[in-house]
Order: C-alpha cells, then sequence, then structure tokens
C-alpha cells in the first residue's frame, strides 16, 4: 500500500486519538459526551468531524486502549514501509503520548472516595431511582399497614414477633432506662457503636444479596423488615413509649433505613437483570448489573457506619430531652434527601 492510500484510509483514527489524548493531558475533571461508533475509523466519515471541547464519553474512553494498539501498529506498518520520516515521527510522537495517558498513574484512593461521597454516590442513586422508589415502597408501605392494623387490633403483633421479643421491645424503650435502644449487649458506647455496624450490615448485605434469586429474597427482606418495624412501632405506640422510641429512631433512621432502602434496589437490580436480560445472556446481564449494584453497596456501607455512630453515641442517649432528638432527627432527615437528590 503506498503512503497516499495509508493515509487516507487511516488518518481519520489517529486525528480522532490525537484530539482524545489532547483532551485527556489537559482534562481536569469529568468529560462528556456523544459517542462515535468505532466502525467509523476505517474509513473517510471521520473526514471533517472534531470533539468539541471537553468531549469525552466513557464509552470512548473504554475504547480508547483499542484504538491505541492499532495505532501502535499503524506506526509499526509506517516504519516497516519506509514511509517519510514526518509521517513516522507524527505516529511515533501519538505513540508515546498515548501510552502515558493509557498507564499513567491513577487517582489517589482519597481523592476517589472524596469525589464518590460527594457526588457519584448521589448522582448513582438517582439513576437507579426506579429500583430505589420500589424497594422504598416494600419495605415502608407494608409497615405502615401493619402499625395502623395493630393500632386496632393490638394482638396482631403476636403474627410478626414473638412473645418473647415483644418483652424485649418493651424493656429495651422502656422510659426508665438510662440507655435506650437494643439491649446493651456491651457496656460502652464505643462496643456498642460496633455491634450496630454488624448488625446493620448484616440486614443490608442479606437484603442486597439475596437479590440474585431473581429478586425474590431482597423483596422478602424488604417487606419482612418493614413489617417488622411497624409491628415494633404499632405495639410501642399501644405501650404509650412512643416519646422513647421515636425520639430514639428519628437521629439514625434517615440514614439506616433509606441504606437498606438502597441495598433492596441493588438486589432488585440483580433480580432483573436474570429475569430480563434483553439481548445479553443471563451471565452478562448479572454482571453489567452487578457493576452497578456494587457502587450502590459501596454508599450504604457508608450510610450505615454513620447511622450505627449516630445510634450509638446520640439515639440511646436518655439525658437528652426529645425534642432535641426530633430536632436533631428532622435535619438529618433533611439533609439526606437534599444530599441524594439534589
Amino acid at each position: 500500500m503506498k503512503q497516499g492510500q495509508f493515509e487516507q484510509t487511516y488518518q481519520p483514527l489517529w486525528q480522532l486519538l490525537e484530539q482524545q489524548i489532547s483532551l485527556l493531558e489537559t482534562a481536569k475533571g469529568p468529560l462528556n459526551s456523544r459517542e462515535l461508533n468505532d466502525s467509523e475509523l476505517n474509513g473517510s466519515e471521520l473526514n471533517g468531524k472534531k470533539l468539541n471541547d471537553r468531549e469525552l464519553s466513557c464509552s470512548e474512553l473504554n475504547l480508547f486502549p483499542s484504538r491505541y494498539r492499532r495505532l501502535c501498529h499503524l506506526h509499526a506498518l509506517a516504519k516497516d514501509r519506509n514511509y517519510s520520516s514526518h509521517l513516522v515521527d507524527k505516529l511515533g510522537d501519538l505513540v508515546v503520548r498515548g501510552h502515558q495517558q493509557l498507564y499513567r498513574r491513577k487517582q489517589p484512593f482519597k481523592a476517589q472516595l472524596i469525589n464518590f461521597v460527594v457526588a457519584g454516590f448521589p448522582r448513582l442513586v438517582r439513576e437507579q431511582q426506579a429500583y430505589i422508589w420500589w424497594a422504598t415502597a416494600l419495605l415502608y408501605v407494608p409497615g405502615l399497614l401493619i402499625y395502623l392494623a395493630i393500632l386496632w387490633q393490638p394482638d396482631l403483633v403476636y403474627t410478626i414477633t414473638s412473645p418473647n421479643q415483644v418483652s424485649n421491645f418493651e424493656q429495651m424503650y422502656d422510659p426508665q432506662n438510662r440507655t435506650l435502644g437494643s439491649a446493651r449487649e456491651s457496656e460502652t458506647n464505643l462496643q456498642m457503636f460496633g455491634f450496630y455496624i454488624r448488625n446493620n450490615i448484616s440486614v443490608s448485605f442479606n437484603t442486597f444479596a439475596s437479590g440474585i434469586l431473581f429478586g425474590v429474597g431482597s423483596i422478602f427482606f424488604l417487606v419482612y423488615n418493614g413489617l417488622l418495624m411497624g409491628a415494633v412501632a404499632g405495639h410501642l405506640t399501644n405501650a404509650e413509649f412512643t416519646q422513647t422510641f421515636f425520639s430514639f429512631v428519628i437521629g439514625h433512621g434517615s440514614f439506616e433505613l433509606t441504606a437498606i432502602c438502597i441495598s433492596g434496589a441493588a438486589g432488585l437490580k440483580l433480580g432483573y437483570a436474570l429475569l430480563a436480560p434483553g439481548n445479553l445472556s443471563r451471565a452478562e446481564s448479572l454482571k453489567c448489573a452487578s457493576l452497578v449494584a456494587i457502587k450502590l453497596v459501596y454508599g450504604v456501607i457508608i450510610m450505615l457506619v454513620i447511622a450505627a455512630f449516630i445510634e450509638a453515641f446520640w439515639s440511646s442517649n436518655n439525658i437528652l430531652m426529645p425534642w432535641q432528638k426530633y430536632l436533631v432527627g428532622t435535619v438529618l432527615w433533611a439533609l439526606v434527601i437534599a444530599y441524594l437528590v439534589f
């Protein structure tokens, strides 16, 4: 192949790569753009096409390694065929610059974590809002229904929990207790902090991981936890322990209950990927869904750690006035909603 024909055929590829490399060299933030099909790179269709400033999509970033390998192949061909030094040097320069971008040092973990917490996680929640709403409904609707039912018929609480469990809940939220909440299996708040982390993560993990059973497991755990929550709230309302119970849960509930909904949503996403894989095989569909679901779980873990801290050091404190807990709890709910929505 003569040099003129070689350039006419492959110039669109290295011109596109040159633009992408320049963007990567100067980029200081996320790059977003339309997607260009890789099939366009072999003809003259790209002639005259240019990426606008700061335009580079995630899909194009994923295609960058394969395009870079083709560039290396073209550079080797140009050298082997003794094309002009100008062309060989130009391709060689692009190969070096592309190598630097392809293998440059990754963003430090601390910066990645901050970026995920500040923007990545709430953005991901909004992207998966359909699953979030379904999970929220599966948790809260059964809970509200059983709460109202137990207010009307108190004995219905025993269809959800055993008499021993009911007695334990009464002891936990007795206004005479020095500390409220879970029966203090540990003597210090720090030890209870560890207990709450283990317990909360266990509940959320079960809700998420069971979604692989075509979503049935996640649905079960969401409904069960909603029923348990509503049954306890209804019984303690009948027992006139509302002040101690609701002032206890309002503080950490914003993080804990929202985290359970999100973990349930991640499980539902796995289940739906298996039920409706589309043009993919079920294994490939599950793999794609898990990439998103796992990121949701990362955020859930952070929220549960915050919830455990509030539960151990704030919610369980019986010295604070109830109005103080309600005020702080309301602010925390507003912050969580604003964080995920905006």
